[in-house]
């Protein structure tokens, strides 16, 4: 990276991890006193009312690939063939981050995003299916779309060095320099997704549509940074942007 960009993604970075203290460090687990005799050890701590309970485990402890391609065959009416999109009101998954479609899963069969054509699907999914179809669709590769060249230029300026008048952190601190996101702390890939369905999603997040919860803004992992970002976006930049991920290989 030039050293001029050098400085300002340590920057972003450093926005990014303000935005989310939960991630910048985790405190000490505090031990919990044994039970007194007698009585029923408690429960492990329910997520408040609207927040989504992370998974147990990551997908990849039990999902399976070929189970995850038999069992896509429902989704790939809307998603597309190994999850290429073809509708750009519908997401690509193909290429997509395991743990993040997992989440996502979760979150519609718990009507936490509430969606009217994957909430009723959601619903049927068990755990190992989640797992199977998550694992399945961050094994297949995403098919190249074209940017719009009105665009694409501004939003790769904003997508690689943020705004700083806005205090918007370049999006390559979480997704990544060519847009495959990043596995360990859940943020999704974005590149060859489509335009139509990034605005859709950058202003619902603005908006607090994005989620149903009582409290959108942690009902995902990283949800609390996009609700904070995508309200400091104007229009035009939610557009170039959305434009240029389209376009990423």
């Amino acid at each position: 990276m030039p050293q001029s960009l050098t400085g300002f993604a340590e920057a972003a970075v450093a926005l990014v991890l303000a935005l989310a203290p939960a991630f910048a460090g985790a405190q000490a687990p505090t031990a919990t006193p044994p039970p007194t005799p007698g009585t029923t050890p408690p429960a492990a701590a329910a997520a408040a009312p609207g927040v989504a309970a992370a998974a147990p485990e990551v997908p990849f402890t039990h999902g399976k690939v070929d189970a995850g391609a038999t069992k896509s065959a429902v989704c790939s009416a809307c998603h597309g063939p190994n999850g290429n999109s073809v509708n750009p009101e519908w997401p690509r998954l193909a290429g997509q981050s395991a743990v993040y479609v997992a989440e996502q899963l979760r979150l519609f069969r718990s009507g936490v995003r509430n969606n009217p054509v994957m909430k009723p699907l959601a619903a049927s999914l068990s755990d190992q299916d989640i797992d199977d179809l998550a694992v399945y669709y961050e094994a297949q590769t995403p098919q190249g779309l074209e940017a719009d060249p009105s665009y694409w230029k501004a939003g790769e300026a904003l997508y690689l060095r943020g705004d700083r008048e806005r205090e918007v952190p370049a999006c390559v601190a979480c997704h990544g320099p060519v847009g495959r996101g990043n596995l360990a702390a859940g943020y999704p890939a974005l590149r060859a997704q489509q335009s139509v369905y990034v605005v859709k999603q950058l202003n619902d997040y603005a908006s607090g549509a994005r989620y149903s919860a009582a409290n959108p803004a942690s009902a995902s992992r990283n949800g609390v940074m996009m609700f904070t970002i995508a309200k400091r976006l104007t229009a035009e930049q939610i557009r170039d942007v959305a434009s240029y991920v389209q376009g990423m290989r």
